[in-house]
């Protein structure tokens, strides 16, 4: 019995020894078979997504087309939409301009009109202190001016003058309104000393702002004897005639004749 037994065991493991092997082999082989069926699987979902992108690409191509050609349509659109923009900027522009020019144009004129107010007074003084300068006299000079003036003198003043009135009134040269406006009236004083002078008929003229000024009239006895060099007078324009004032003896004007 112990030798059967031996034996099944003997024939047992030679037994399992043989089909090891071979269930490991034919493991083996299904590895086998199943390793080029999934290469196989691989290959084909490679093949289907490069498919895939190929399908994809001339989407992609003609959806990127699109999107140029739509660009290229809105381009003209856009510059239209610009141009119109820029044309209705245009009036509007203008109309800013005009509107800033003619805020402008009356604050110009004011500014105008206040410098040309300033520059007047500033004017009219110049012009007094060209009046009243006093150049050097040669003594024949002042002596042929005391001359004319004294045998000018009147005795009795108040017969021997007459106003223009009743001379039939002024027949002469007239200053210009605006010369007269800036240049002469009570407010623009002056005095004769140191003015070019004349003698013409006996009658002393003088020159001031242009304009040579004749008495007509004499001047009145009770005057200071050197008045016209030392008093200021002025030139205006009264009773149908130009007269000559004293500011000393403001209430008698003696008449002149002007010329140019």
């Amino acid at each position: 019995m112990k030798i059967i037994g031996i034996t099944s065991t003997a024939f047992l493991s030679l037994l399992l020894a043989l089909v090891a092997p071979a269930n490991a082999q034919q493991e083996r082989q299904g590895e086998k078979q199943d390793h080029p069926q999934q290469q196989q699987s691989k290959q084909k979902q490679t093949k289907q997504e490069q498919t895939k992108q190929k399908q994809a690409k001339p989407a992609q191509q003609h959806a990127q087309q699109q999107r140029q050609s739509e660009q290229k349509q809105q381009q003209p659109q856009r510059a239209q939409r610009q141009q119109q923009q820029g044309q209705n900027k245009q009036p509007q522009q203008r109309a800013q301009k005009q509107q800033q020019n003619q805020n402008k144009q009356p604050q110009q004129r004011a500014q105008k009109q206040r410098q040309n107010q300033n520059k007047q007074p500033q004017q009219r003084v110049q012009q007094q202190q060209r009046g009243n300068q006093r150049p050097q006299r040669t003594q024949e000079q002042q002596r042929v001016q005391q001359s004319a003036w004294q045998q000018h003198r009147s005795q009795h003043w108040d017969s021997d003058h007459r106003s223009w009135q009743q001379r039939g009134g002024y027949h002469g040269y007239r200053i210009p309104d605006d010369r007269f406006r800036g240049y002469f009236g009570p407010d623009h004083g002056f005095r004769i000393y140191g003015l070019p002078f004349l003698v013409v008929g006996g009658y002393p003229r003088f020159q001031y702002n242009g304009f040579w000024f004749s008495m007509v009239d004499p001047w009145p006895e009770y005057w200071a004897n050197d008045w016209y060099d030392t008093d200021d007078v002025y030139v205006t324009y009264v009773d149908n005639g130009y007269y000559l004032f004293n500011r000393r003896y403001p209430n008698v004007g003696i008449a002149i004749s002007i010329s140019r």
